[in-house]
C-alpha cells in the first residue's frame, strides 16, 4: 500500500482515504464520492478492527461483505482498496497504542472505555499505510471525528480531515451497518432517535437555551419506545465536548440508545449563531 501511494505521490497526484469497516451503505458511498470529487486517487480501506470491540460486543457477528463492498467502492470512484488481515495489521507482541486522553472520557467513552484507543491506533496505522492528503469521515460518529482530528493535530500527521454530512434513510434513521440487526418492531422504535433530535431542535428554534431542558425533551421522546434503552443524551460543546449548561455557542446534541440489543448513535448541531 505504501509503495502504491509513494508512486502516486511521485506523479504529483492527491490521495484521499476513506477508512471503513465494510458492510457499505449509502453513508459510506457518500464519503467515497466526496473523496473522488476532491482527489486524483481515492483509497478505501476495509478492516473490521478487533481493538475497538469490547469482549461483549459484536466483533465476530459484525457484517462482512468484502466482494460487494469492493464493487460498490469501484462504482463510486475508488481507485484503490486496502483490505489487510488482522495478522497483517497487528503483531502478536504489539505493545504500542495511540491514546487520546481527554475527548474520549465522555459520551461513548464512558460505556466503551477501550473503544477509542482501538480507533486511534488503527486509524494512525491506516494513515501510515495509505499516506493520504485527505481522509473522509462522517459526522454521525461525531466524537470519533473530533478525536481523530485531535490525533492528527497533536501528532502532526500531514493530512486534512474532511467531515461529511450524516446520510439518512427516507424515514430519518441515520444509516448504519448495524441497522440490519433490527427486527420490525425495533426498526420502528429506532425512529425515536431522529424524532427526539427533531423535538429538541424545535424547542431550540423556539428559544430554549438550557442544555438540560433540551436533553430532557429528547429523552421524553425516546422513553416512549418500548425496546429503547438510553445510554446517554447529552449537549456538549461542539468543539471540545466540554460540559454545557446554557447554549450560548455551538453544541452537539449527541445520543446513544440500544434498540433491543443493537446500539445506535445519532446527533445534531445546535448553533445559536445560526438559527434553524
Amino acid at each position: 500500500m505504501q509503495d502504491w501511494s509513494h508512486a502516486r505521490r511521485m506523479e504529483r497526484k492527491t490521495i484521499g482515504c476513506v477508512p471503513t469497516m465494510g458492510a457499505f451503505h449509502r453513508g459510506h458511498l457518500s464519503l467515497i464520492e466526496a473523496s473522488a470529487s476532491d482527489c486524483d486517487e481515492t483509497i478505501v480501506t476495509i478492516f473490521v478492527n478487533p481493538l475497538q470491540f469490547s469482549p461483549t460486543e459484536d466483533f465476530r457477528q459484525y457484517p462482512r461483505n468484502e466482494e460487494s463492498d469492493l464493487k460498490l467502492a469501484r462504482e463510486n470512484g475508488a481507485t484503490a482498496a486496502y483490505c489487510p488481515t488482522v495478522d497483517a495489521m497487528y503483531y502478536p507482541d504489539r505493545s504500542v497504542y495511540v491514546i487520546e486522553d481527554t475527548l474520549k472520557e465522555v459520551l461513548c467513552g464512558k460505556s466503551r472505555p477501550t473503544h477509542f484507543a482501538g480507533v486511534t491506533t488503527v486509524v494512525a496505522k491506516l494513515f501510515n499505510a495509505c499516506l493520504p492528503d485527505r481522509a473522509y469521515f462522517g459526522r454521525k460518529d461525531y466524537q470519533q471525528l473530533l478525536i481523530i482530528r485531535r490525533m492528527v493535530r497533536d501528532l502532526d500527521f500531514p493530512l486534512e480531515i474532511v467531515d461529511c454530512p450524516i446520510i439518512r434513510e427516507p424515514d430519518g434513521l441515520a444509516m448504519s451497518s448495524r441497522n440490519m440487526y433490527l427486527g420490525d418492531k425495533e426498526r420502528q422504535d429506532a425512529l425515536s432517535l431522529k424524532q427526539a433530535l427533531d423535538a429538541a431542535r424545535t424547542a431550540f428554534d423556539k428559544g430554549e437555551r438550557n442544555a438540560r431542558a433540551i436533553e430532557n425533551i429528547a429523552r421524553s421522546v425516546i422513553e416512549k419506545a418500548e425496546t429503547a434503552r438510553i445510554d446517554y443524551i447529552e449537549c456538549r460543546d461542539a468543539g471540545n465536548l466540554s460540559e454545557v449548561i446554557d447554549i450560548d455557542r455551538p453544541v452537539v446534541l449527541a445520543l446513544a440508545v440500544s434498540i433491543g440489543s443493537t446500539r445506535l448513535i445519532d446527533n445534531i448541531i445546535l448553533n445559536p449563531g445560526k438559527e434553524g
